[in-house]
């Protein structure tokens, strides 16, 4: 079993760079599947979500080389399968997204229900509405959902609630459709502009993304041929400026986009720390104990549900009492009681979580319930006094790359080790 040892408390200081965005290479991975050529994709994250995205086109009839560490080339023209393997789309959330790219280019799909992180209740109602909006008929059997369409035409569709999924996978459905779709209430998440951006340029006609409503005229081919750059982590690069406030640290954060991260920079800010943006880079340092302050997630522009741990370090320690208001998911505070073994003051209850700040935390063995969690768990290990051994890591690497190295470039004493 691999943990990471951790030993602190340490003081970040540094610079880092930002790897291309998980949630945006999950999603533009399958949405290959709609061109009938190749392209290359540029600045993709080396994680274990992408490389099972990979390894399931590849089972699908995709030619997928990698060109360098981070650059992939896809050939989907001799797509030979609609049937997803179920042992590996239930390993992880995105796989989801193979449902409408598949509907859209073959017009039948065949994928396991999703798998990923257990926050609660994650349904797909709002993804399966869309595609029989479309035309589709939509079965779940068996643990897979099924599929077909004899061909797809443009509708209008409202989404019951904000879905960054259901947005994208209507959008994937909806690229060969006949005539014209829309989609209202529309999630707006950097990544879904990327997903429409990457779809536009293999010649897709799609507008209004990253606004609540995203038009899609229906093109009967998509050409491929070209190659396209993942847009930066948002989520990397505010777990890397939350963990220089908790560690009252001085660090830069390259290769990000500052706009995306504005409503962190606000709470920073009201934290007491210090931000200077420049470009594509970003610079966070905080020379006192963090103040207290009270955050609510909600979707895109507003606080990212996935740095809601990371910042759950910081007022774990922050001087006075504050409160956390998850919007998303109703099992967000799992992290809590981990922190809690490390001397933190947390009481969780549903959907809020007060937080008492401490002194200081000590080291403690934890386990990360999910990816975000598992993020948290390190910055915490890191501002901690003592050795912290930080189990299931297979959740932060689906979504981290090289994770500990760059924090220990940093200056955290962090090591992966193999335990019997």
């Amino acid at each position: 079993m691999e943990k990471l040892v951790i030993n602190g408390p340490s003081r970040l200081q540094g610079d880092v760079t930002i790897s291309g965005a998980k949630n945006a290479a999950v999603a533009i991975i399958p949405a290959t599947l709609l061109i009938d050529g190749v392209c290359t994709l540029e600045n993709v994250p080396n994680i274990s979500d992408v490389k099972i995205s990979c390894s399931i086109l590849e089972k699908l009839g995709a030619k997928v080389t990698w060109i360098s560490e981070h650059s992939i080339k896809i050939d989907s023209r001799h797509i030979k399968s609609t049937s997803a393997p179920l042992d590996m789309t239930s390993k992880f959330r995105a796989s989801y997204y193979l449902i409408g790219s598949l509907l859209s280019r073959c017009h039948k799909a065949e994928v396991g229900l999703p798998g990923g992180c257990k926050l609660g209740a994650r349904p797909i109602d709002q993804h399966i509405k869309g595609f029989e909006a479309l035309g589709a008929s939509v079965n779940t059997t068996q643990g897979k959902i099924v599929a077909s369409a004899s061909h797809l035409i443009g509708t209008s569709i409202y989404m019951d609630t904000v879905s960054v999924g259901a947005t994208i996978n209507v959008m994937l459905a909806s690229v060969l459709a006949d005539g014209t779709t829309t989609i209202d209430n529309a999630a707006k998440e950097p990544h879904v502009v990327d997903v429409a951006n990457f779809l536009n340029a293999m010649g897709a006609d799609i507008h209004g993304a990253g606004t609540d409503m995203i038009k899609i005229n229906g093109v009967s081919k998509l050409h491929g041929n070209a190659t396209y750059s993942i847009v930066p982590d948002q989520i990397e690069a505010g777990t890397f400026m939350l963990a220089a406030v908790a560690s009252k640290g001085d660090v830069v954060i390259h290769n990000c986009i500052p706009e995306h991260l504005d409503c962190l920079t606000a709470k920073i800010l009201e934290m007491g720390g210090e931000v200077e943006e420049s470009g594509d880079s970003i610079h966070v340092w905080c020379n006192s104990r963090p103040n207290k302050t009270n955050i609510k997630t909600s979707p895109y522009p507003g606080f990212p549900t996935d740095l809601q741990p990371q910042a759950g370090v910081v007022l774990a320690i922050a001087d006075g009492t504050s409160i956390i208001n998850e919007s998303i998911w109703e099992s967000r505070f799992q992290y809590t009681a981990e922190l809690n073994k490390m001397g933190a003051n947390i009481t969780a209850q549903g959907k809020s979580a007060v937080f008492e700040g401490v002194d200081f935390l000590s080291g403690a063995p934890v386990y990360a319930s999910d990816l975000r969690a598992g993020a948290a768990l390190i910055i915490a290990g890191i501002i901690a006094n003592g050795e912290t051994d930080l189990y299931n890591l297979d959740h932060i690497d689906r979504g981290y790359e090289c994770i500990e190295e760059k924090f220990r470039k940093l200056g955290a004493n962090i090591t992966r080790v193999n335990e019997e």
